[in-house]
């Protein structure tokens, strides 16, 4: 007997589900490193037109062809694809994709979620007050992260506490399923991280000039690095590919996590409004919250001269290192700091139980488990994944995830579920099911860019970067002798994952044939 699937209990917990996917670690770390490495102002040129073009239309493909795979009993990407193009027998295994790619980010993300629990504990306790330098902050991260012993941590131990931790809370709110949990999560945690993203821009913004005898280090100056365009970038086809890179990356198109959030819709749930909504909450986390914090405090108290190395010394620096150190030099330092990584953490979590649901929505719907013992069996192998991502993270093996997983499959994914929802499915039936239940109609202008535009764009994507990136990546250019045996053992397991996840599908199809014959 088939398991009755789960449904959201409302129309903002569906958004604020959606949005809670979407805003995560990236939209306050990697957008402002992108920002401020491709050009400053110039970037939202091509940020913008990126959203428009591949974000807004894949959202709204993304919420109709999961309303559409839901209404088959299917959650994730095989079912959904299976159905709409049942002729084609070999679909279903590009839908694994849509499973692979957010097991392989789930796997190194839940440890770094892990650091911004520990770190607000360690914001509130003064356990790195002392490291006032940013040598000193940087020993302290490596020290927690145990690349190093010091005199601030001799081993893993604390991480990995905080691991379990927040792997226990991460899996706590998926057993209690769609409503009960992720829900009920992102209601709370939604306007929380709003909140607090609210006061630390404020408090950023009141920062003015901190350093009277340098009166050109001020946030005004801090924001005009970031937002004034040097228009020359814009013909550099890097600062393109990154802006494009940052939307399907931080709208959590491409994944497939929206695919099964939008399954557990009705027929007659509107699509058009609440991915429009899911954009605006996303893009004002990112743009207008994101973008007044961590570049323009860092240019207050660490000037022009230093902003561009701090920007380029990557999203962890920024948040773990040049952020505490900001705090440190503020009254009440150790409360906006907690309220900083409390911030992250809660864009982490809601961000983390999206990436686990199509996993359980898969053992869920194509073998018809419960959802303890899908939750079980995604628990016990998730754990066993998350490993290496502990133990050799000086390795480059979280880099090495971090490509497969939220760069390559994302593009990969999108343009494949973009051809079969508008070439494969048709575009009159595809525009008449994105309007079914709507309560307003797509710009007519839409039909022709998500048929034309947005797939040729996506192409465009994946051919500079075959054309750039894929023999350096292959042949492990840049990888140092010492890392490449993990690289490649890591490459591997990501192969046995891949085909692990095909078999699965397969076997799922024989039941259904069986049970079909019988």
């Amino acid at each position: 007997m088939a398991n009755k699937r789960q449904t959201w209990g409302t129309r903002l917990g569906i958004i604020m589900a959606v949005a809670g996917s979407a805003i995560g670690l990236g939209n306050f770390l990697r957008f402002p490193v992108q920002a401020a490495s491709n050009g400053g102002g110039a970037f939202m040129i091509p940020y913008f037109v990126s959203l428009f073009l591949l974000g807004l239309p894949l959202m709204w493909v993304e919420w109709t062809i999961g309303r559409y795979g839901g209404g088959f009993g299917h959650g994730t990407a095989p079912g959904m694809f299976h159905t709409m193009w049942q002729k084609n027998r070999f679909i279903k295994y590009f839908g694994v994709i849509g499973i692979f790619g957010p097991l392989v980010i789930l796997i190194y993300y839940t440890y770094i979620e892990s650091w911004t629990l520990a770190y607000s504990c360690f914001a509130i306790t003064g356990r790195y007050a002392t490291a006032t330098t940013e040598g000193a902050m940087q020993s302290f991260l490596k020290g927690f992260q145990g690349l190093e012993s010091n005199s601030y941590f001799s081993g893993i131990g604390p991480a990995y506490i905080f691991f379990i931790i927040t792997f226990a809370l991460n899996l706590l709110v998926i057993y209690f399923g769609i409503k009960g949990g992720i829900e009920k999560l992102c209601r709370i945690a939604m306007p929380l991280l709003f909140i607090c993203g609210i006061i630390l821009a404020l408090r950023v913004l009141a920062l003015g000039t901190p350093d009277p005898t340098r009166p050109t280090w001020n946030v005004i100056n801090g924001l005009g690095f970031l937002w004034n365009p040097d228009l020359g970038a814009l013909k550099s086809a890097k600062v393109w590919l990154a802006a494009a890179g940052q939307i399907l990356f931080t709208l959590s198109v491409g994944i497939g996590v929206i695919l099964t959030y939008a399954s557990y819709l009705s027929k007659g749930d509107d699509v058009v409004l609440s991915g429009l909504s899911a954009v605006s909450m996303n893009e004002f986390a990112e743009v207008i919250i994101g973008g007044s914090m961590i570049i323009p405090a860092a240019f207050a108290f660490f000037g022009p001269e230093n902003i561009l190395a701090i920007a380029k010394g990557g999203a962890f620096n920024l948040g773990f290192v040049t952020m505490p150190l900001i705090f440190q030099k503020i009254a009440f330092g150790g409360f906006f700091g907690c309220v900083w990584f409390l911030l992250l953490f809660l864009a982490g979590i809601t961000s983390a139980v999206s990436l686990a649901q199509p996993a359980i929505a898969f053992l869920e719907d194509e073998f018809n488990l419960t959802r303890k013992k899908a939750v079980l069996i995604f628990g016990i192998t998730t754990f066993i994944l998350c490993q290496p991502s502990i133990f050799f993270l000086g390795n480059g093996v979280i880099n090495e995830l971090d490509f497969w997983g939220g760069t390559f499959c994302l593009v990969a994914f999108a343009t494949i579920e973009v051809i079969l929802f508008a070439w494969v499915f048709g575009m009159e039936r595809a525009w008449e099911e994105i309007h079914h239940g709507a309560d307003m109609r797509v710009p007519a202008i839409y039909k022709f860019i998500i048929k034309y535009v947005t797939p040729l764009f996506l192409f465009f994507i994946l051919g500079m970067w075959f054309a750039q990136e894929w023999i350096p990546i292959m042949s492990m250019k840049n990888v140092s002798e010492t890392d490449r045996p993990f690289v490649m053992a890591t490459r591997i397991l990501l192969l046995f994952l891949f085909l692990a996840l095909a078999v699965m599908v397969k076997l799922a199809w024989g039941r259904k044939r069986k049970a079909v014959n019988r």
